[in-house]
């Protein structure tokens, strides 16, 4: 199974982040958080991306096309600057990657139409560049697969930001909780499609409107429950949280070693 990852939009709720680079690009631990992500679909046996490109495509682009000087010791000789000796590596990466420029204001579903020609007929995961979650593939494939509809979404439950105040009718406060969970299922990303998926959108469709409510008014959309970790890179403020996770090898999505 593929995976495409939307890595072109424009991040601007982190603009102290993504001024000079796209979200996707912004670091966990020193590594982009598209490296994290690809890296936790890789331990689960997709090695096979496709990376819609846009705003700053040019970084995504350098990063993978120099990814071994970029993630490794190097040894470099002045008289041949063009070559470099890497050393040995511990990422144990091997991927095949396809780096597809999208457009630079394309939406979501406009975005995964214009990469259909490297798809082929299978089945393939699409997920966003800029979240990270302990998702199991296995049972999101299985439950794709499970009810033969042409669309799955993750939904997940993410706990509120704010406390919480229970209050009696007198105005007396019974209870604060400070992190409470939503009673709504949100949708977390990855997604799988099966190749219909392509007469839902269009080159100008976002994937979150149009196409999903169609898909939803033909009973072709599952969504599974993903009770896990799930965090999007939206803001400063969750950036900086998954970094003090990741540095304090408390990072939930780590699934190597």
């Amino acid at each position: 199974m593929k995976a495409v990852i939307l890595a072109g939009g424009l991040g601007t709720r982190i603009r102290e982040e993504t001024e000079f680079r796209p979200k996707p690009m912004v670091e966990i631990g020193g590594k982009p958080i598209i490296w994290h992500i690809m890296k936790n679909l890789s331990v689960q046996g997709i090695n096979d991306f496709v990376i819609c490109l846009g705003y700053k495509g040019e970084v995504i682009k350098d990063f993978f096309l120099n990814y071994h000087a970029r993630t490794n010791d190097v040894n470099v000789n002045t008289s041949q600057p063009n070559q470099f000796q890497s050393h040995s590596s511990t990422l144990g990466d091997n991927w095949n990657i396809t780096l597809a420029d999208t457009g630079l204001n394309t939406q979501t579903g406009g975005r995964i139409k214009r990469v259909s020609k490297y798809l082929g007929e299978e089945p393939f995961l699409c997920t966003y560049g800029d979240g990270v979650a302990d998702i199991n593939l296995k049972e999101l494939k299985d439950f794709h697969f499970s009810h033969g509809k042409i669309a799955t979404v993750t939904s997940v439950n993410p706990p509120s930001r704010f406390g919480a105040l229970t209050i009696s009718d007198v105005g007396e406060v019974l209870e604060f909780v400070e992190k409470p969970g939503d009673t709504h299922w949100i949708n977390g990303g990855f997604f799988i499609f099966n190749p219909l998926i392509f007469k839902y959108l269009s080159d100008d469709s976002i994937l979150e409107q149009e196409p999903l409510r169609s898909l939803v008014s033909d009973s072709e959309l599952r969504a599974y429950k993903h009770r896990g970790f799930w965090r999007p890179m939206d803001t400063y403020r969750e950036s900086k949280e998954l970094n003090e996770l990741y540095e304090g090898n408390k990072a939930p999505w780590r699934n190597w070693i």
